[in-house]
């Protein structure tokens, strides 16, 4: 069965997005290729359950098993060895890609406390787009019993788009919420 977000990329967004832009082939409309979960957890040089339970609420999240980071080199100033286990990650592609970006632009970021709209300059200049959360409560498989400390998590959205204008165009169609120009 597709996904909800798919089947409407197939049917209206991508008609939208060949109107916008005057495409010659449907191939040139751009796509989501992958999103990329990222947990950082600093205090896992101290504390080793901490980055257990990273991983265990990354895959509530989003229904994949994360692979555990390693740091590449030393770094004294934080004491941090090289090889150190300090973060969590999930790549996502496919039906569990857009299942996961249905459940943030719908269910998780009106979630958010103050919420009017996510930043629309953190385009990288590829096409790509990343966002920050501050906590993992604003997914609905959390249960605020069960976490240990609020933990923020970094979202990338990796587009085949070539400006950032086309990839903001496809976030948007995609239920995307930007922030209006001009505000904070």
């Amino acid at each position: 069965m597709e996904s909800r977000l798919k089947e409407r990329y197939l049917s209206e967004v991508s008609k939208k997005l060949t109107e916008e832009f005057s495409y010659a082939n449907p191939m040139q409309v751009p796509k989501v290729e992958k999103i990329v979960v990222n947990i950082g957890v600093g205090e896992a040089k101290d504390n080793p359950k901490a980055l257990e339970s990273a991983v265990a609420d990354l895959e509530k999240i989003t229904g994949q098993k994360p692979i555990v980071t390693k740091s590449k080199k030393s770094i004294a100033n934080f004491k941090i060895r090289d090889g150190q286990s300090i973060g969590c990650k999930v790549t996502l592609r496919g039906k569990k890609m857009y299942d996961f970006l249905d459940k943030l632009v719908s269910i998780a970021l009106p979630r958010v406390r103050d919420f009017r709209g996510v930043s629309d300059s953190a385009f990288d200049g590829r096409g790509n787009y990343s966002l920050g959360l501050n906590e993992q409560l604003i997914f609905p498989e959390i249960d605020y019993d069960d976490i240990d400390k609020l933990r923020g998590m970094n979202i990338t959205i990796v587009t085949n788009a070539n400006t950032d204008e086309e990839a903001k165009a496809l976030l948007r169609e995609l239920g995307m919420p930007f922030r209006k120009e001009g505000e904070q």
